[in-house]
């Protein structure tokens, strides 16, 4: 790679960096999964980097590979075969902003959980990722009147969902 593209892709690594660990976290992903993903993905992008450089929208393409390793990934033995972490036992305390952040991410992963995988990836490509309802549909390979219709689904599925309204206090 020529110095000035290898110059161009460390600054999109750096860029791109927390964006995708947090997709992928919001996407189902561990943590430290989500950082082999984004890993993962960023040595894909350097290995065709002239044509994610080259693609019409770089992000949109960027995601796109995000998810196909997330789906590579799951597709493995050794995700089926896992061993899930035992929870967190409650004998550590934290203070009161920490442990409401924790309670907050919780509920959100949880309520996550509860979409499908397609309205999932709609909601994070969306408003996580923050990508337009054109880029979303671009990464995902659908037309934006499927995103759209995933996307209104999913959120009647958020807003009745029972850890979500735990958090705001019930039903309005």
């Amino acid at each position: 790679m020529e110095p000035d593209t290898e110059t161009a892709y460390a600054e999109y690594v750096r860029r791109s960096w927390p964006s995708l660990v947090r997709a992928a976290v919001f996407l189902g992903a561990r943590p430290h999964e989500a950082e082999d993903l984004a890993q993962t993905t960023l040595v894909r992008c350097y290995t065709g980097w002239s044509r994610v450089s080259s693609a019409e929208n770089r992000d949109a393409y960027v995601y796109r590979m995000l998810l196909n390793c997330l789906r590579d990934v799951r597709r493995t033995r050794w995700w089926k075969d896992r061993q899930y972490d035992v929870p967190v036992d409650g004998s550590r305390t934290a203070e009161p902003d920490a442990s409401d952040r924790v309670a907050v991410a919780d509920a959100v992963h949880r309520a996550l959980g509860g979409l499908s995988k397609p309205n999932r990836e709609v909601v994070v490509l969306r408003y996580f990722v923050q990508l337009s309802e054109r880029q979303t549909a671009e990464v995902l390979g659908v037309p934006a009147g499927t995103v759209k219709s995933r996307l209104s689904r999913a959120l009647a599925h958020l807003a009745a969902d029972d850890h979500l309204l735990d958090l705001s206090g019930g039903p309005q």
